[in-house]
């Protein structure tokens, strides 16, 4: 009996198309940076920089600001939007959302600037990250404090979508008009 030959398993092959995120602005990495000079900044006009540098202890507490600030830093760089498949994930600093396309109201979907929009700023961190210019995670915006999903880096435009639940996204992409054409395919 001949062997029978069987087609080698094919590797998915995944059709999300990612969406570039801007960087943070300057005065967002500024912010990182007083906040790790901090405890220096303080101490400088007390005089007393030169007698607590020499304890391993107040070594170790100007160390760990610095340590926390970088990890933040890091965090920042972790921006991505990928649509496909269905579904959208945003990836922002520690944050992840996954819906799936169908749960959007693209209808209402919009691109607006946060600078005229005021409704839709994120007012109040639930379980977020949030710099001058840069909000990542878990907010309540300004408009009956409804919940969103943000990642935005900039005061600039982002696109709002509301979500079928009540919440919204608020993603702060380069090419927000590409964003929307791609969800509306996957719809």
């Amino acid at each position: 009996m001949p062997a029978t030959r069987h087609p080698e398993p094919r590797m998915p092959t995944t059709t999300m198309r990612a969406f570039a995120v801007p960087p943070p602005p300057g005065h967002a990495w500024l912010t990182l940076l007083v906040l790790a000079l901090l405890p220096l900044l303080i101490l400088l006009p007390l005089g007393a920089v030169p007698a607590v540098l020499g304890s391993p202890a107040v070594m170790l507490g100007l160390a760990l600001p610095l340590l926390l600030v970088g990890l933040l830093g890091l965090t920042m760089r972790r921006r991505e939007v990928r649509v496909g498949e269905g579904r959208i994930e945003v990836r922002a600093s520690f944050y992840r959302k996954r819906l799936a396309v169908g749960e959007l109201d693209l209808g209402g979907a919009r691109i607006v600037d946060l600078r005229e929009h005021t409704e839709l700023r994120p007012v109040l961190k639930t379980n977020g990250f949030s710099l001058p210019g840069f909000h990542a995670g878990h907010f309540r915006i300004r408009r009956g404090l409804e919940k969103a999903f943000c990642l935005i880096s900039g005061t600039g435009r982002v696109l709002w979508i509301p979500v079928r639940d009540g919440s919204h996204l608020l993603l702060g992409v380069e090419r927000p008009q590409e964003l929307l054409a791609r969800l509306r395919e996957e719809a």
